[in-house]
């Protein structure tokens, strides 16, 4: 019995113990000598896991009498999280050299946090949820504020860790509540529980998790720690904390009011709503006075889960479908994104301010398409790969009745669209102003020029979303029977 459970969990095991060895071994050689070693190992390790349980998975299997669930669903979502991961491990190995930031704890402080991520998506059970959750944010509240020697990275760090810990209080308490009107943690019960009557208590319980659950996906109005946090950490960690957070989160979100809360739909469903409607409108309209670009990214991000809680709002199979293709489209987008931003720098300075991409097409025309083209994506502009992300989750809301909600998306969508344009309008039709480096590592290259390209053809006949529609689809059918 337990051998059959410990197979379940193989690649938790596998990466948890990679992550204790590895920093066993720092701690006895050179530690940060060891650090770009570390980080390509570390990437590494989370592309062949990616890989192993792609290929491997097949059915639901459940370890820990239902604490752990491995379906199409927790596949799906974790290999999401381990590519995006590793991309971004990649892609900050050299930043951080660059600025003697690359300690030997960072590379395995993000792998500490995506086994955290992995066991929350797998979660069958109110503890084992909260036991990933916690995994997952401790590990980053280091992360966030890794500068010591900065004030707006200890900043950065002391605010996401105050009001991490105020969101884990609500939420443990609505698990607490849950736990005592339902009479059980496990999902499986909490489902059987409300199917025949459901109490007062379980509906408060209900609205502290997902208000919990708010705050891990940035959904506003428990927004108050992105902007400050995207602006403070080190780019590379903001980068991380824009991407495979967000999927494990949302992911998570999923999970519990469909496997434990399925069949209130109607009650979860107006809360959720109300969450994408406030997040889209919000990141929409706060984001225009932004200059920094970090921050006009975390407002993005705002918008861009409210978009994916649309799709999560619907209640139904396609919804859940349209909310994991958002995600992995979402993931794409701010990877190229944030290569660029990686690599805007002015005699060795980083430059965050978007005025100073003023004119940048006449002296980088290929990195400058690159940027065109994300930002059309991230605005929703057809035939870019973002346009079918958001039509995924506004068809989703419409086929299950809220037809107010899309319409009201689209409407944010138009207002975000304007930020976004900005950025393209300073390209092509800025004044000039002083030259950005020209200096782009390779990594980089890869990941800006390479997302673009993906998301400029995508939508194309023969490519079709490179597949991910059939296997979002799959994954959605074993979460919502």
């Amino acid at each position: 019995m337990i051998a059959s459970d410990l197979s379940i969990v193989l690649p938790e095991i596998i990466l948890s113990l990679y992550a204790m060895s590895a920093l066993i071994a720092a701690v006895y050689t050179s530690k940060d000598g060891q650090a770009p070693l570390l980080t390509w190992a570390t990437a590494g390790m989370f592309v062949l896991m990616g890989v192993f349980i792609a290929i491997d998975g097949g059915g639901t299997n459940v370890a820990f009498g239902g604490m752990f669930v491995d379906d199409g669903f927790a596949r799906f979502s974790k290999v999401l999280i381990l590519l995006s991961a590793a991309a971004i491990l990649l892609m900050s190995e050299g930043y951080m050299s660059r600025r003697g930031l690359l300690k030997f704890e960072y590379p395995l402080l993000v792998a500490l946090a995506v086994v955290g991520m992995m066991v929350m998506v797998s979660a069958g059970d109110l503890m084992a949820l909260y036991m990933g959750l916690e995994l997952q944010s401790l590990s980053l509240y280091v992360v966030a504020s890794l500068r010591r020697d900065s004030v707006k990275s200890t900043e950065a760090g002391l605010k996401y860790f105050v009001l991490g810990a105020l969101s884990s209080g609500l939420l443990l308490y609505g698990a607490s509540l849950t736990y005592g009107f339902a009479g059980t943690t496990l999902f499986s019960g909490i489902i059987e529980a409300v199917s025949t009557d459901v109490s007062l208590g379980l509906l408060f319980g209900l609205v502290f998790l997902i208000a919990g659950f708010a705050f891990k996906v940035s959904a506003a109005p428990f927004h108050m720690w992105t902007p400050d946090v995207y602006e403070g950490s080190p780019t590379p960690v903001t980068a991380f904390f824009a991407t495979a957070p967000k999927v494990a989160a949302m992911a998570l979100f999923a999970r519990v009011v469909h496997d434990a809360f399925g069949g209130v739909v109607g009650d979860w469903q107006q809360i959720v709503a109300l969450l994408s409607v406030v997040s889209m409108f919000l990141g929409a309209i706060a984001a225009i006075g932004q200059t920094n670009i970090k921050r006009l990214m975390a407002y993005s991000s705002i918008a861009h889960m409210g978009f994916a809680l649309m799709g999560l709002a619907a209640g139904t199979a396609f919804g859940v479908q349209a909310m994991l293709i958002y995600m992995a489209i979402y993931v794409a987008m701010n990877i190229g994104t944030f290569a660029f931003i990686l690599s805007m720098e002015r005699d060795g300075n980083v430059v965050t301010d978007i005025r100073a991409l003023q004119s940048y097409s006449t002296k980088e025309p290929l990195r400058a398409l690159a940027m065109l083209v994300l930002m059309f994506s991230l605005a929703g502009v057809p035939p870019m790969v973002g346009f079918f992300g958001k039509f995924y989750v506004l068809r989703a809301a419409y086929d299950a009745g809220l037809g107010w909600l899309a319409v009201l998306g689209v409407i944010a969508s138009v207002i975000g669209a304007f930020y976004y344009l900005r950025i393209v309008y300073y390209m092509y039709f800025g004044e000039e102003t002083d030259a950005l480096d020209g200096k782009l590592p390779p990594v980089l290259w890869v990941a800006c020029i390479g997302s673009a390209f993906v998301l400029a053809i995508g939508w194309l006949p023969g490519v079709n979303l490179f597949g991910i529609e059939p296997a979002a689809a799959a994954a959605a059918a074993t979460l919502v029977q």
